[in-house]
């Protein structure tokens, strides 16, 4: 009979993190659902505009992930910074009520993405702290479940809002509401270990003291990103086949149910049967998704199997991979390393996206999307080549000086 966890992983802390995640996607998944068309009507901004603010946003959250991680590490303390980076994306997106142009946007949205950034890794690293390790696949499962859910209801808040007529800048100020409780969660419900601050050291120090394993971990995640193209291609490519918008913002729905559906589920799997197996499985799923949207036709029941296959799929590897990262990271470290697998992940989501559309845009769909394939396969042959690296025992270290004691696996 499988072991349950020696004690409840649903903590107080992992619920408040859970909550924050919830009230944070809330909030500016409000706000970006209005902006295109605040951009566009009110603004009067160009797409090029539109691409730059997201390009350079994301840009930005990936290297303050890195720099968030070890920010965390060299303090010694998690809440502050993670608390910080709530305030600093909540007020920032809501500034957007009061810009009259795309460049004030940029600016907005350049800072509430770097705070994104630097907050991600503090906050992984403290429910990582807070359960046992028996217990990670579970917490960080029910993190991504609740941020889904936040992206599910916002959309349809936003809506609701401007059907009962508010403005767009309405919008975006009434973002501040669940922004502050998700702010509120962390500072008033989470309560941190004391830890001692690390020694100096440089970032890139820091980072290369990180364990071999979760760096071959790391190099594999990567791999798979270059392949894990974003989901707006997704919508673009059934409406492509379709002929129907609203059809593909359906389709887009079920993917995110599925998404929030299975990342608690697959979670909780890992228990049983190990993270790095569910984890395969879900790079697996993707790399069937991409062969399938690269030969697919207009036909319904096909798009549907799809979308509920790419969202199971994303619910897996988001689940997953800080779960396997958690594993792989002694705990003085884990905010370093967390900050370089989002940093990894962020680069890869941007070159992966880039790369699709330009290959679909000069060769086809299926050139585009085979090529996603490609790189889902290699990184699934990479993981089972370094399996049993992978599943080394962790040793805890300092990052000043090792020492002997190893934390079984």
């Amino acid at each position: 009979m499988t072991m349950m966890p020696r004690r409840s992983w649903l903590t107080r802390n992992v619920l408040a993190i859970g909550l924050a995640s919830l009230f944070s996607d809330i909030s500016h998944e409000m706000a970006t659902t209005v902006l295109p068309a605040f951009l566009a009507l009110e603004i009067r901004a160009t797409p090029l505009a539109l691409g730059a603010i997201e390009g350079i946003a994301d840009g930005l959250a990936s290297f303050f992930k890195l720099i968030g991680g070890w920010l965390t590490d060299r303090m010694g303390r998690r809440k502050p910074v993670a608390v910080s980076g709530y305030v600093v994306t909540t007020v920032a997106t809501a500034s957007f009520a009061l810009a009259g142009s795309w460049p004030v946007i940029l600016l907005g949205r350049a800072l509430a993405w770097m705070a994104r950034g630097w907050r991600t890794p503090a906050r992984n690293a403290l429910l990582a702290d807070t359960v046992s390790r028996d217990a990670y696949g579970h917490a960080f499962g029910f993190e991504r479940a609740m941020d889904t859910i936040g992206a599910l209801v916002a959309p349809i808040l936003a809506l609701s809002l401007l059907n009962a007529g508010a403005s767009y800048r309405h919008i975006f100020a009434l973002a501040l509401i669940p922004g502050t409780l998700a702010a509120l969660a962390i500072a008033l419900f989470v309560s941190e270990a004391k830890r001692s601050p690390q020694p100096p050291r440089t970032l890139f120090a820091e980072v290369r003291h990180l364990p071999r394993p979760f760096f071959l971990f790391l190099l594999i995640a990567g791999v798979f990103g270059l392949g894990q193209f974003a989901p707006t291609l997704l919508v673009l490519r059934a409406t492509e086949l379709t002929g129907r918008p609203e059809m593909a913002m359906a389709l887009y729905v079920l993917f995110n149910g599925t998404q929030a559906a299975s990342a608690y589920a697959l979670g909780t799997l890992a228990h049983r049967v190990g993270s790095l197996n569910v984890l395969g499985a879900s790079y697996l799923g993707f790399a069937l998704v991409a062969i399938g949207f690269a030969y697919a036709e207009a036909n319904t029941p096909l798009l549907l199997l799809l979308f509920a296959l790419a969202g199971l799929a994303i619910g897996g590897i988001e689940a997953m991979e800080p779960t396997v990262s958690a594993e792989l990271l002694p705990a003085s470290a884990r905010g370093t390393g967390f900050g370089a697998l989002g940093a990894a992940n962020g680069v890869g989501d941007l070159l992966s996206s880039l790369l699709v559309g330009a290959l679909w845009s000069a060769y086809g769909p299926e050139v585009g999307f085979g090529f996603a394939a490609l790189m889902n396969g290699v990184s699934l042959l990479l993981l089972w080549l370094w399996r049993g690296q992978l599943l080394s025992p962790v040793q805890e270290v300092t990052l000043s000086q090792p020492r002997s004691s190893e934390r079984p696996r």
